[in-house]
């Protein structure tokens, strides 16, 4: 019996990017294709979209305003088409806090890539994941300050990491010089937006796609051997 081709996807992304969670989740649907042939092991690499956001963090509707020049008419109908196209990947952006939602921010997220590159380092892939996927649940359903030490710790703990290592990684500046280099990797291989997946670490599938597309794309680097 043949054995599933083993394969290493690196994707870089940013807490604050819908896009990478419903690229993700479309991933996880193409790799479910690919069962019996293909095994993934995820990883996340750092990309901010906002490296210049200050701790206060920003409106997310006066921030997609002021960076991308568009009426407030045309962010509600944008946001509505990415509801409807999350919702067909299988992921949710709905509130599932109690009482009326916080305003939707937009935050710095260099702690965050800190405390991600942490987990992949001390507690491997499949945790790193985990604490990714539950990050993206903080910012886009419960709509918690991604920006904040104290949150971020909180939810490293829910999913089992140790709460003093986990706050003690937020302020390591080793870390923070890790995750520089890695961002300056993503420019020079002239990565400019996330999601952004990199096979085998040579092979890029750029953004959100369908299912079928990733698991095209993974049967082309299979078939181009490994």
């Amino acid at each position: 019996m043949t054995q599933p081709a083993k394969l290493t996807i690196d994707i870089y992304s940013d807490v604050m990017c819908p896009w990478c969670i419903i690229g993700y989740s479309q991933l996880q649907k193409g790799l479910a294709l690919l069962e019996g042939e293909v095994e993934a092991e995820v990883r996340w690499l750092p990309f901010e979209l906002n490296p210049d956001m200050p701790p206060e963090g920003e409106g997310q509707s006066e921030h997609i305003a002021r960076k991308y020049g568009r009426t407030p008419q045309e962010a509600e109908s944008n946001r509505e088409r990415l509801l409807e196209i999350g919702e067909r990947a299988g992921y949710s952006f709905a509130y599932t806090g109690s009482g009326e939602p916080p305003k939707a921010m937009i935050w710095n997220t260099f702690a965050a890539h800190k405390l991600l590159k942490w987990a992949l380092i001390e507690a491997g892939a499949e945790k790193q994941t985990e604490l990714k996927r539950a990050l993206f649940d903080a910012h886009f359903q419960q709509r918690r300050n991604m920006g904040d030490p104290e949150v971020l710790t909180d939810v490293a703990a829910s999913i089992g990491l140790n709460r003093a290592a986990a706050r003690a990684a937020i302020d390591d500046e080793v870390l923070g010089q890790l995750v520089r280099r890695e961002e300056a990797q993503a420019w020079d291989m002239n990565i400019s937006g996330v999601p952004a997946m990199i096979v085998q670490g040579k092979y890029l599938i750029p953004g959100a796609q369908e299912p079928e597309v990733y698991a095209n794309a993974l049967r082309r680097v299979v078939a181009k051997g490994l």
